[in-house]
Parts: structure tokens; C-alpha cells; sequence
């Protein structure tokens, strides 16, 4: 099965973004060459991309704007975008999914291919932690208490017990963690919510 993971840059206070939309300037805290060299790593383990509206607009904006190795991987790279609202979706080889994001997410997964990734999407986040379909967290953890913003996990109906994998500490102070979730029986229910049976192939 192909594996989905959570990437995101966090506050110590947990927010992934300050209390306006693409409020991130506190990202260069963080950010360095032992951080931009993990992006790389991460963007060749890779071979799609998952977004919320929000994160998908910001994210077009920015990357048709740039050059550079690293924007040559978005621009190119095969993305979905999850909304019932968005009209076309025109950042370069990508799809517009309006159906069932766990339904969508959980099919994508029983498909051969390499690692899918989300970035900030924070809601579209949430709703894949609920139902067990994100196989790891990977967070950098910034130095600086935000004291606002918009939280990067969301209330759920149960928690999410998770193992960590590693934890690495970078020269900026940003700390670098990955997390697994631990196989529980609240999770159990939920790992797959389609038959692997009856996904097509």
C-alpha cells in the first residue's frame, strides 16, 4: 500500500499559521540548510500530492511564481485538490476531486506508487486522522510561541495514540518529529473505510 503522510511546519503552541490565511512568516525561524535539504529528500521520497482549497490557492500563487529545483517539483508533480466549492483547478497536473475525501484517499492508497503527501490542509488533515488513513506525522517544530492562529489539529470524537519514529533537533532550534499512529482498536474501525476488495485495480 502506498503510504500517506502529514507534513507541516507547527508553533509550540500548535498553530500551523498565524490568525490571518498564509500568516507564516515565522517559518524562517526554522528554516535553513538542514531543512531545505529534508524538503528535498521529502519531494524525491514523493509522487503526489494531496491539498485543501485554502492550501491549494496559496500554494498555486506562490510555486507558478518561482524557479528553482524545488518549484520545478511542485509545478510538475501530480496534485489533488478536495473541494465541493473550487470551479477548475489550474496548477499544472492537477486534479479537482469533489467526492468523499476518505473514500478518494483510501482507493489512492490500495494503488502501487510512491509516497503521497500532505501539506498544511489542515481541515482535510483532520478529517484523514479521523478515519485512520495517515500513516505519519511529520512535523517541524518551530522555536517561538505564536499566542494565536489556526491550530493545526482539530477536535475529534477520539484520540489518536502515536509512536514516535524520530526526533531530530536542527541548528535553527527547529525540531524535527515523525510520528506513527499506534494500532488501536479506535483506530481499527476506521484504517479502511472502502473494501480493498472492491477498489478497482
Amino acid at each position: 500500500m502506498r503510504r500517506l503522510i502529514m507534513w507541516n511546519m507547527v508553533t509550540l503552541d500548535g498553530y500551523f499559521e498565524g490568525t490571518k490565511s498564509w500568516d507564516i512568516e515565522w517559518h524562517n525561524r526554522g528554516w535553513g540548510d538542514e531543512l531545505e535539504q529534508l524538503s528535498l529528500e521529502q519531494l524525491r521520497s514523493m509522487d503526489m500530492l494531496l491539498f485543501g482549497r485554502v492550501t491549494y490557492e496559496g500554494m498555486a500563487g506562490f510555486w507558478t511564481t518561482q524557479t528553482g529545483e524545488i518549484a520545478d517539483f511542485m509545478n510538475n508533480v501530480p496534485k489533488l485538490v478536495f473541494s465541493r466549492t473550487l470551479e477548475t483547478a489550474d496548477w499544472n497536473n492537477t486534479r479537482l476531486v469533489r467526492t468523499n475525501a476518505e473514500e478518494e484517499v483510501a482507493r489512492l492508497k490500495q494503488q502501487p506508487g510512491r509516497e503521497m503527501f500532505i501539506f498544511g490542509s489542515a481541515n482535510l488533515a483532520s478529517t484523514l486522522t479521523e478515519k485512520g488513513l495517515i500513516d505519519e506525522y511529520r512535523l517541524g517544530l518551530n522555536p517561538i510561541v505564536l499566542g494565536g492562529g489556526n491550530p493545526l489539529f482539530k477536535p475529534m470524537p477520539h484520540s489518536v495514540p502515536l509512536k514516535l519514529l524520530e526526533a531530530r533537533p536542527l541548528k535553527t532550534g527547529c525540531l524535527i518529529l515523525r510520528y506513527e499512529p499506534e494500532a488501536t482498536s479506535a483506530t481499527a474501525e476506521v484504517v479502511t473505510p472502502i473494501d480493498a476488495a472492491a477498489v478497482p485495480r
